[in-house]
Formats: C-alpha cells, structure tokens, sequence
C-alpha cells in the first residue's frame, strides 16, 4: 500500500498542477465557448489537490514516521527539517488556491476583466507552488534513501 500512495500522490499532484496551467492557459485565451471548460477543469483542478492532499495526509499519518526517523538520523536531515517542514505549511496555501479556483472560473471571464485577472493570478500561482511541492518530495525521497544507504554503509 505504501508504494502505490508514494506514486499515486505525487502523480495526482502533478495532474492537479497540468489541470491549473490548463485553466491558466484558456483564461488567456478566454471565449464564451470556453468558459465551460474553464470551469470544468478548474473542478477538476480542486478535486485532484484534495485528492492529492488527503492521499498524502494519510501516508505521512500512516508511513511518515519510520521515513522521518531514517531523514534525522541520516546526513540528509535537511530532507526533513526544510523540506518536509515547509511542505507541510506551503501546501495548505496551495489546498485554499485550488479551492478558490472554481469558485474565481464561475464568473463570466470572458466579460468580467477583474475575475480573469485574479483567475490569472490563482491558476498562475498554483503552478509553481504545485512544482516546489514536487520537489520537495523528491528531496525527502532521496533524503530516506540517503539514510538508509547511511545506515547500511555503518553510518
């Protein structure tokens, strides 16, 4: 179970980031024939980040603590006390940005200028959270594989 949640979440984290460039990109372009689509995606967007966002919760309920033991005993702390840590505090921004885009796309964008722009700015802003995310997971995946490999070498 811990495997398919370690590639399920990110995967569904890095979905939820293509569905925001997506809504970023057709605001841009906005048309009445694509405001339905906009606000199809920005829902889809939402509902991918909670996906991602309960997913992850439970593994680090779950998982987390073995991994977070091997990150602070390993020459990788960092993966832990930077990266975890701020994950932990920077996603919830992310979670309320998600949320707030379907509401912003329900508004006429194609007439209302005020709501593309803050569509713009959430959907423009989602994006690189979104990649900062990834990252980090990466770096606190390496970081357990660091400390094992630490760990087995005598470390």
């Amino acid at each position: 179970m811990e495997n398919i949640l370690l590639l399920v979440h990110p995967a569904l984290g890095g979905l939820a980031t293509l569905t925001a460039l997506w809504v970023f990109v057709d605001t841009l372009n906005v048309r009445e024939e694509t405001l339905s689509r906009i606000k199809n995606v920005s829902l889809l967007c939402a509902l991918l980040m909670w996906l991602t966002y309960f997913l992850g919760g439970y593994w680090y309920l779950v998982y987390y603590a073995a991994d977070k033991a091997i990150i602070k005993a390993g020459p990788w702390a960092f993966g832990h006390g930077f990266f975890m840590e701020t994950k932990e505090h920077v996603f919830l921004m992310l979670i309320l940005l998600a949320t707030f885009l379907p509401i912003v796309a329900s508004n006429n964008l194609a007439v209302d200028k005020g709501a593309r722009k803050l569509a713009l700015w959430v959907s423009g802003l989602i994006v690189p959270i979104s990649l900062s995310m990834e990252g980090s997971g990466a770096v606190i995946s390496i970081a357990v594989k660091v400390g094992l490999l630490f760990k087995g070498l005598g470390g």
